[in-house]
């Protein structure tokens, strides 16, 4: 970390913290009316404040903000998740993947695939990365996601392009971001912690007359992951968001954001593979859990957003309103990581000492997006039929670029000579690494120095356009009976340049290009569909069950990030343009807001249905007939029990399976085909998972609670080979415990105390089973002062 960030961080926490000393003490907010005449203040800190503030500065409870919901949240007829602001701030969280560990049914995939180093959500067992949305919009380009600037988190399970497009099997995950309101405040929070844990933010709201505000967020933060020592981060980031017209028929509205993170890329630790011999039963090699492959010397992750939103929004009359939103982004992910799994080369010493190569994973990817989204919504009627709607037309361009970095060693941590070879070959200098950079297995030290060459190479490029046209429709039959209908067309096409390497691909770590090919442009064309039938009981409840599709194109069938193609050989026709891969969900739940609606409950089971996947079905013959399915049920709770006691969490079962999957082809004449994954769970889909946070309030200044969150076994991959064949690889069941305390010093100066893994449990998150696993952060105690004025 550079000294200058280091102290620029230093002077937003020391500003913070003073600036809030000097007016919290007299400092008073007026208290304002909410719309069920409960008189509440506009902090959104509070523990039992389990809602929003809408722009006026009223109490509201958590519900999406896109106008593509066009029914409140207990007659939407599928199961939707709304994670509050209040959850952000006692949860201590501070990126999307620590929040989301309070929504059972997600989890996180190890690094791998299209986006190693980024956020990488499974929804219902489906790859969601490429389905994550910044109030509405999507969200490209890899990047580890901070929670600073935002309103709240809503996540939607089971396929939902009719609110989405492509690439939405499982569900998807909308960020809303804190947006301008009419009622002047400034929260600010200045925390201090174990293991180097520095953070700093500012929330501060300016109205600028009657019908115009200006809201801006800060933050920067520092430290090291708890357990993994050598795993620094140092970040920083901007909101800001300008408004005017609010509260009128026709308001604007200007946001930008900014983050800069830079860390030390963590890829975990190894798997048996490495060593040819098995030693746990989960396949993940026993090394201790905080050894860290990684070299300081070498290895740095850099994460940057800029993000620049324009919103129009008119009522044109009491029927109709129209909104249009433009967004432009960019984004940079770029990496040299050491990759544990990697490196080819492990020797083991007379002394009984593995010593392994380390083996890099590289990338450099900036990302450029430009969108536009126009809806109309509002309500009518036809007789005494009551409409509330949602039409819609969505357009986008993203251009994606991708190159990898030689890394090429000229001076390191030398292999020791006369080792038994267990796999690989010995480095020498004139491998295409270079000599050097070894470890022990068991004792590697990140401190190692390094000296060499590094390039970035050439870049592939692909340009994605789409279009999207969609309509939905919550239709009132009657007091107790709605019908929701919702459909959208999507196109969308994608086209390349891929750079040409020689071989070997790059000498001395200077790469070797012969030339560029263009990829060919591909064009896939889907309609997708929603139905609902809601029975209400009683004002509050709701029974419901539903019907949805989704359509995934092969260039994103991966869940993460766009890329050219889309062409595989099917039935021995090369070049053949693959079908989207279609997922398809029955869905029965019910919902109700008990205890004059202080508390949410729902419940759902879902059936959901992935098809169309390339598989090997015989030699030399593939075919897109690959088909999984997880079956499941779920149960959420989110509010008061009482004035003092709040609640929020749930439990999601999961069962998947491979129902038709790939065939594995061996030997010689006469050879013998077996189906080693047929039948196997997917990966990243624990059959149970579950979460609750509570805070009771045991004194008028002193409120205490906590979480607790279980996720059973889960397996790594489904691939033979580094898992013996059989996805033996998985990361066992573990269970955490975090701990909360808060004391109001004053009635706008609050102490929060949160203590994250509390006994301090050693367990694997999640492993990617072909490489490596990622153990979890070791305990971490944090201390904020939190000031409201």
């Amino acid at each position: 970390m550079s000294e200058s960030r280091a102290a620029a961080l230093r002077s937003l926490l020391f500003a913070s913290s003073a600036a809030g000393m000097l007016v919290a003490a007299p400092a008073i907010a007026a208290d304002v009316t909410a719309e069920d005449g409960v008189v509440v203040t506009a902090d959104q800190s509070q523990p039992a404040n389990l809602g929003t503030i809408d722009v006026n500065g009223r109490f509201k409870k958590p519900a999406p903000v896109s106008p593509e919901f066009v029914a409140p949240l207990v007659d939407t007829p599928r199961a939707v998740t709304v994670i509050p602001q209040a959850i952000i701030e006692q949860t201590s969280a501070s990126s999307l993947q620590d929040l989301l560990s309070n929504s059972p049914g997600i989890t996180f995939g190890a690094g791998e695939g299209g986006q190693p180093l980024a956020d990488r959500p499974f929804i219902r067992g489906q790859s969601s990365g490429n389905n994550i949305f910044v109030d509405g919009i999507r969200d490209t380009g890899g990047q580890q996601r901070e929670v600073f600037n935002l309103e709240q988190v809503e996540v939607i399970k089971g396929p939902d392009a009719v609110y989405s497009g492509r690439g939405s099997g499982g569900g998807s995950i909308n960020l809303a971001s804190k947006s301008p309101k009419l009622n002047a405040f400034t929260n600010v929070s200045a925390g201090a912690g174990t293991d180097g844990y520095l953070r700093g933010t500012v929330d501060a709201n300016l109205p600028l007359g009657e019908t115009a505000a200006l809201r801006i967020n800060l933050m920067g933060a520092q430290g090291d992951v708890p357990g993994r020592d050598a795993v620094d981060y140092d970040k920083w980031g901007l909101g800001l968001s300008l408004g005017a017209g609010l509260g009128t028929p026709s308001s604007m509205m200007f946001s930008y954001y900014h983050l800069t993170s830079d860390q030390m890329p963590d890829y975990g630790i190894p798997l048996f593979t490495k060593i040819q011999s098995r030693t746990t039963d989960s396949g993940v090699l026993d090394v201790p859990y905080d050894s860290f492959y990684g070299l300081k010397a070498r290895d740095y992750l850099t994460n940057e957003v800029d993000t620049f939103t324009f919103k129009a929004e008119h009522r044109l009359n009491d029927f109709a309103t129209i909104r249009n939103v433009s967004r432009y982004s960019q984004t940079l992910n770029d990496y040299i990581v050491t990759n544990p799994g990697d490196g080819g080369y492990v020797g083991r010493a007379a002394d009984g000492t593995y010593w392994m190569k380390r083996g890099t994973k590289t990338r450099w990817n900036p990302v450029t997006t430009l969108a536009n989204v126009t809806d109309v919504f509002g309500q009518f009627a036809t007789g005494s039929i009551k409409h509330s709607y949602d039409v819609g037309v969505e357009l986008s361009r993203e251009h994606n670029k991708n190159a990898s970095y030689s890394t090429y060693t000229t001076s390191g941590s030398a292999c020791p000579t006369g080792l038994t070879p267990v796999s690989g070959t010995y480095p020498t200098a004139t491998g295409a690494s270079g000599a050097g950079d070894c470890t022990p297995v068991y004792n590697p030290n990140p401190d190692d120095t390094w000296t060499g060459v590094i390039n970035r190479g050439p870049t592939s490029s692909n340009t994605t356009e789409a279009i999207g046209v969609y309509a939905n429709d919550s239709i009132t039959l009657t007091e107790r009976l709605i019908l929701n209908l919702g459909v959208r067309w999507d196109q969308y096409s994608v086209k390349g340049v891929n750079a040409v390497l020689g071989s070997p691909s790059s000498t001395a770590g200077v790469w070797n290009v012969t030339g560029y090919t263009a990829v060919p442009e591909q064009t896939w064309e889907f309609t997708n569909y929603q139905v609902g039938l809601v029975f209400k009981p009683t004002q509050g409840s709701s029974v419901y069950a539903s019907w949805s599709t989704s359509s995934t194109p092969p260039t994103i069938s991966a869940g993460d990030q766009n890329a050219s193609g889309g062409t595989g050989t099917v039935d021995g026709v090369a070049n053949t343009v693959l079908e989207p891969e279609d997922t398809e969900s029955f869905e029965i739940g019910a919902k109700a807001n008990v205890l004059n609606d202080r508390l949410a409950l729902s419940a759902a089971a879902f059936h959901l249905t992935r098809k169309n996947a390339l598989i090997l079905v015989e030699p030399n013959i593939f075919r897109q007939e690959g088909e999984a399915e997880v079956n499941g049920f779920e149960f959420g709770v989110s509010g008061s029990i009482t004035p003092k006691w709040t609640v929020f969490g749930g439990y999601t079962y999961m069962d998947s399976e491979l129902t038709k999957a790939a065939v594995v082809v061996s030997g010689t004449p006469p050879i013998a085909i077996v189906n080693p994954l047929q039948g196997l769970p997917l990966a990243n889909t624990p059959k149970h998972s579950a979460s609750l946070f509570t805070t009771y309030r045991v004194l008028p200044r002193l409120t205490v609670g906590g979480g607790v969150y279980y996720t059973s076994k889960s397996l790594g991959g489904n691939q033979g080979g580094a898992g013996g064949g059989n996805n033996r690889i998985y990361a066992p069941e573990w269970t955490r415990v975090d701990a909360f305390a808060a004391y109001d010093l004053t009635d706008r100066a609050t102490l929060q105390l949160n203590v994250k893994n509390a006994t301090d449990e050693e367990y694997i998150m999640r492993t990617n089973g072909v490489h490596h696993a990622d153990p979890a952060a070791g305990r971490q105690a944090i201390l904020a002062l939190n000031l409201r004025f």
